[in-house]
């Protein structure tokens, strides 16, 4: 756990069908964060883009260590000596007609130091609105972690909220950061309660950031980007639009919450 507050920032976005434009608006979003003080930003999942045609995100797919969105997440990181945690990125898979939905995290001296591909793939029908990740994603086989300015991070995306077993598997946290591009109809029902659920479960902070508002495509995001703290508090939101999201990792809050309520060393199943 490190000794002293971190700040962090949630970079709500409303990705659309042009590469270019997302990741000015992304490039925008960062400085922003910069300038208020953040230590370390996180970008939305699919911030890239997001289309009425799934195949699209395989058009830009790019494989790993190379292509312009990582050149682009490692630059911005490195102009602004900021850590940024690259949303979702979508990476070459071994099936040709596939991708890796990938959740890339890069230091200020612009180096890749994590890489966490997206374990639970979404799948949701209801009424005329669907979604099925698995016929374009290769899902993921690995939990990832990281040692970062506010101390040990724990990298999920989106749908992987659902599964506490994921997040008590990683061990004990400081932050745990959700990238996510959560659909109006689950969000509006489930989103703010599931994240504070991991932030009580776990005792730490969760930084989720979301895309939030009526994309071009038509698709409707549920936005809702916030800063959770370990007694389940949200500390900072946003609701709709694009914008920033800042506030702080206390490590004395971290401790204090744990030495009040020791949840973490009573478990009997691990």
């Amino acid at each position: 756990m490190i000794d002293s507050g971190c700040r962090v920032a949630a970079l709500q976005m409303i990705s659309g069908e042009s590469l270019a434009e997302n990741l000015a608006a992304a490039a925008g979003l960062v400085a922003d964060a910069a300038a208020q003080g953040a230590q370390l930003a996180l970008l939305p999942e699919y911030f890239p883009l997001i289309s009425a045609h799934d195949a699209d995100k395989l058009a830009i797919s790019e494989p790993y260590g190379a292509g312009p969105i990582q050149s682009f997440l490692a630059e911005t990181a490195r102009a602004h000596r900021i850590w940024i945690i690259g949303g979702t990125v979508p990476l070459a898979a071994q099936d040709s007609q596939r991708l890796r939905n990938a959740c890339l995290v890069f230091n200020p001296h612009g180096e890749c130091v994590a890489r966490y591909d997206k374990l639970h793939l979404f799948s949701f029908q209801h009424g005329q609105e669907s979604y099925d990740e698995a016929r374009l994603i290769e899902a993921g086989n690995e939990l990832v972690s990281f040692d970062g300015p506010c101390g040990r991070i724990g990298l999920s995306v989106c749908y992987d909220l659902r599964f506490p077993e994921m997040f008590r598997r990683l061990g004990e946290l400081d932050l745990i950061v959700v990238p996510a591009a959560f659909t109006e109809t689950t969000g509006r029902a489930h989103w703010e309660v599931l994240l504070r659920a991991r932030a009580i479960e776990n005792q730490c902070y969760v930084l989720a950031c979301g895309q939030g508002g009526l994309h071009p495509c038509g698709r409707r995001t549920f936005g809702h980007s916030m800063l959770i703290d370990p007694w389940g508090e949200v500390v900072v939101s946003l609701a709709i639009g694009r914008g920033v999201v800042a506030g702080d990792v206390d490590p004395a809050r971290i401790r204090a919450v744990r030495d009040s309520l020791p949840a973490l060393h009573h478990r009997r199943f691990t």
